[in-house]
């Protein structure tokens, strides 16, 4: 059964390439009774304030026609930034080589968290370099990741 994170990013993906952009994720957080859908994405060149405004608008007119949630939400619209999470292996892939951070839905050597460089990616299984030590991660282990920004 899909989450509501993967049935939104099948329903919404081509009217956001539509609009020049790349879907680049979704999250979907509660609080209370309210749920908060938040989309990332991005384009070549940088996410202007107007094409989250652009993206919204299509979005907004494709939730109300299709009707996929059910509670009450309020629907975000933003850049990944530069600590921008990581939703696909496709999207870690493009992260080689840089620094990483993960949390872990089950702990392995007792921790949740994780940081360190990423070093390579074989199948599902993620490689990283964490206190000069390679480090093995299943995909499917990682509840949440982000690239460390550089400054």
């Amino acid at each position: 059964m899909a989450t509501l994170e993967e049935k939104l990013q099948d329903l919404l993906q081509s009217s956001v390439e539509d609009l020049g952009c790349e879907l680049w994720g979704i999250e979907c957080q509660r609080s209370g009774r309210f749920l908060t859908v938040r989309l990332y994405i991005d384009k070549e060149g940088g996410v202007t304030v107007d094409d989250c405004a652009d993206v919204s608008r299509q979005v907004s007119a494709v939730l109300d026609v299709e009707d996929p949630i059910a509670d009450k939400y309020n629907l975000e619209v933003s850049s990944p930034g530069l600590d921008r999470p990581l939703f696909t292996l496709a999207q870690y892939q493009r992260f080689i080589g840089e620094d990483i951070a993960l949390h872990l839905r089950i702990p392995v050597s007792d921790r949740r968290k994780w940081q360190g460089k990423l070093e390579k990616i074989d199948n599902d299984m993620l490689t990283l370099t964490v206190d000069g030590q390679e480090q093995i991660f299943v995909f499917g282990n990682i509840q949440k990741a982000n690239v460390i920004a550089k400054f």
